[in-house]
């Protein structure tokens, strides 16, 4: 038991492990920012077009069951919004990760062979 609680300490003390934790906290944090921009802004916007239409209250009896087909409908939508928010909003942080990675470098200092070879050059253009 003894040695199973050190290799447990060891696998919490990793770097990976607290990185993992690290992600879950922003991502729920994020979570509930897209959920915001779907809820607040987005299904609003949508509203618009579609006549504030919601799905969540549609329903139907079997028996003495209620079937609310509409929650189903309602969620995968929300899902699909959400895919597509945070889809964009990743496709825009490669794009600036991108432009980061792909300026080019400042060229390089020439060497004093360069210089050299450059003042023999407009020396020579002087005298002709």
């Amino acid at each position: 038991m003894k040695k199973f609680m050190e290799e447990f300490k060891q696998f919490i003390a990793r770097g990976n492990v607290m990185d993992m934790a690290v992600g879950v906290i922003i991502g729920g944090a994020f979570g509930t920012i897209t959920t915001s921009l779907v809820n607040d802004i987005v299904m609003p916007i949508l509203g618009i077009f579609t006549g504030s239409i919601s799905f969540a209250d549609l329903s139907m009896e079997v028996g003495s069951a209620v079937i609310s087909y509409g929650n189903f409908i309602q969620a995968v939508l929300n899902f699909l919004i959400m895919a597509f928010v945070v889809f964009c909003l990743i496709k825009t942080i490669n794009k600036f990760h991108r432009k980061k990675e792909e300026a080019p470098p400042a060229p390089p200092e020439p060497s004093n062979e360069e210089k050299l070879l450059t003042e023999i050059r407009d020396l020579l253009k002087e005298k002709r």
